[in-house]
């Protein structure tokens, strides 16, 4: 892989980790323990800042895909890079569309029990997060 497409895909992938890192693992279980926040309230923001996070992070994965794409990547990239993509895809195709739905009950006033989907969301940015630092680390070693 030549150095520029590594150089760029690392540097777009640890923006991507720490944007993941700080809004999944740092703002999010965070904004509920602040005062007078409600769960009502606590969606409303979580899913201004998710959908603003999404959109970047479809941003950032392109740029990845292109820099990958134009460099002539080993396997190991090519691995680490769909497994990014792809954890994203899903999270963006099959688990956000099930979340908007149940919290826009919530914030219609219904009064639900505590999601699982959410866990099953935290487990894919988990995975996002390992499939992210394979890759810069990866990127980085080329």
């Amino acid at each position: 892989m030549n150095a520029t497409s590594a150089a760029t895909a690392s540097a777009v992938t640890f923006v991507w980790l720490g944007m993941v890192l700080a809004i999944s693992f740092l703002e999010a279980p965070l904004k509920f323990r602040a005062p007078d926040v409600s769960v009502r309230i606590g969606l409303g923001i979580g899913r201004l800042v998710f959908r603003a996070l999404n959109l970047v992070e479809c941003v950032l994965a392109a740029a990845v895909v292109g820099a990958v794409a134009a460099g002539d990547a080993p396997g190991r990239v090519l691995a680490w890079t769909a497994a990014a993509v792809v954890v994203l895809i899903v999270q963006l195709a099959l688990i956000r569309p099930r979340l908007n739905r149940r919290s826009d009950r919530v914030l219609a006033g219904e009064d639900l029990p505590r999601s699982r989907g959410h866990l099953l969301y935290v487990a894919f940015e988990a995975a996002k997060v390992v499939a992210l630092l394979g890759l810069g680390v990866t990127l980085s070693a080329l």
